[in-house]
């Protein structure tokens, strides 16, 4: 199967359109034509090599198409069902029996590397080519993915919705109902207004949260915050006042407290504000991160991580989708969509803050 695939060569881009040819889906494999797909912050941490992997590589991990073929031992999905690709996992080890894929033993290999668990690349005229970036390389016309990282989805919602799915909004609403599963009236501080950000504060507002605070840099995106889920949003370029703002919120501190940012300097400043034996959740991969153990030990304080929804996709993506149709977890307006073709465009516009969920369609 020939795909059009958006590929990068070189550290910090471009992406260039490119022709190459998919192996047949192997006996759990799934070929998918993809409809649309989101753009994620990891794509672009891969593509200016932040979060480093072997060049030259597709990307995308947040595909949503219709399947074509199927390998000989999938039975789940067939032909013409609609779905949502997400990250891969093994489906063999003590993680994923549990039904906690996200923290499967072999989730780097299958996710990070842009290969297969045995090395290879699904993408066969070009040796050095990774083409099974998260298990899919979604920014490409057609994507092959396994059978555990397809999630059937209804065929009359719009895939330009559901292409944002597979990853960043599963990360910030499962960190909310699934990881931290706050209790009503509780509080919550989220630091970062991205679509992870803004998925954990509708979940707030899902689970009953008294009090969600979003902290946020790009003004729009903190008007983004008030309108889906934020009870308070409190400006970051304000330096010390913000802190000041946070701190007269909650002054116990907050019943939990989320970050996206992954930035060193910003997470030092939020232990202060976690509630004695709350949490503090870190969401931003790739970070690297050093918290002073005095204010955690004295407080009985946890710092933990978090990963896509917690628990296996193919119960939690159906669920979201459910909360979309009853109106309150409302994700078809934090998109902006792009044509294939505007790729570019959209990275730029998703890293200027100028948009929360940019939705690559595809128009080839």
């Amino acid at each position: 199967m020939k795909t059009l695939a958006a590929v990068v060569r070189s550290p910090g881009g471009p992406f260039l359109f490119e022709e190459h040819e998919l192996e047949d889906p192997r006996a759990d494999e799934v070929l998918v034509r993809i409809h649309a797909t989101g753009i994620c912050h990891t794509d672009i941490a891969v593509r200016d090599q932040h979060l480093p992997l072997p060049l030259p590589v597709i990307l995308g991990h947040e595909g949503a198409g219709v399947v074509v073929k199927v390998g000989s031992e999938v039975q789940q999905i067939a032909p013409g069902d609609h779905v949502v690709l997400t990250a891969d996992s093994c489906g063999h080890c003590p993680m994923c029996h549990s039904g906690h894929e996200p923290y499967c033993d072999q989730l780097r290999p299958l996710n990070i590397t842009g290969l297969r668990g045995d090395g290879t690349s699904r993408i066969i005229d070009e040796a050095g080519l990774r083409g099974s970036f998260f298990g899919q390389s979604s920014f490409a016309t057609y994507a092959l993915a396994t059978v555990r990282n397809t999630v059937k989805v209804p065929a009359d919602i719009d895939m330009s919705i559901l292409g944002q799915l597979g990853c960043g909004i599963q990360t910030g609403a499962g960190a909310v109902l699934k990881r931290l599963m706050p209790d009503p009236g509780s509080s919550i501080l989220i630091c970062g207004a991205g679509p992870v950000g803004i998925a954990a504060a509708m979940a707030a507002r899902i689970a009953g949260c008294g009090t969600i605070a979003v902290m946020e840099k790009h003004p729009a995106r903190l008007l983004a915050a008030g309108k889906f889920g934020a009870t308070h949003v409190v400006d970051a370029q304000q330096g010390e006042a913000a802190f000041d703002e946070l701190s007269a919120l909650a002054p116990n501190g907050f019943d939990a407290v989320i970050d996206t940012t992954g930035v060193q300097a910003l997470i030092t400043r939020l232990v202060p504000l976690v509630a004695p034996l709350k949490t503090l959740l870190l969401l931003a991969p790739g970070a690297t991160v050093t918290l002073p153990l005095s204010p955690m030990m004295a407080g009985g304080r946890t710092v933990s991580s978090h990963s896509c929804g917690h628990i296996s996709s193919s119960v939690f993506i159906p669920e979201l989708i459910e909360l979309y149709r009853q109106g309150t977890f409302p994700i078809d307006q934090l998109v902006t969509t792009f044509p294939f073709s505007a790729i570019e465009e959209a990275c730029r516009a998703a890293e200027l803050g100028e948009v929360i969920k940019p939705v690559l369609v595809m128009d080839c």
